[in-house]
């Protein structure tokens, strides 16, 4: 099934590990083909600010995704190099409930020059 949906993020930092590390949680709100809210945390390290940097994060989607409901959890992996950003972002194998039970897939994501996250489900 493919999906597309956007969210709006409220990050929260939190203290880092050492002085190059950073750490948030983070609450997104979904909306459009996925509607709910999502609670995590995110790691960085690096110097977003020179281009290079790199981040993980864990998060948990609790709504409906598409005709499907329950709750999922998601990870992402991020880098960035010369400015130049690449990002996995997955949904975590055996972590669904209810409807979501066995569910897997990548999402996309974009941001566009409003700071929307726009976000295209692809998921079995």
């Amino acid at each position: 099934m493919v999906t597309n949906a956007t969210f709006v993020i409220e990050i929260t930092p939190s203290e880092g590990l050492l002085p190059t590390t950073g750490r948030f949680d983070f609450t997104k709100v979904w909306s459009g083909g996925a509607e709910g809210t999502s609670k995590g945390v995110m790691l960085s390290s690096g110097n977003a600010a020179k281009g290079t940097a790199g981040f993980v994060a864990m998060e948990v989607f609790e709504g409906r995704i598409g005709s499907l409901s329950g709750s999922v959890s998601l990870q992402q992996f991020g880098t960035m190099v010369g400015g130049e950003q690449r990002l996995t972002y997955e949904v975590v194998p055996g972590s669904g409930t209810d409807d979501f039970i066995g569910i897997t897939g990548e999402l996309h994501l974009t941001i566009d020059e409003d700071g929307l996250h726009h976000v295209r489900f692809d998921i079995a």
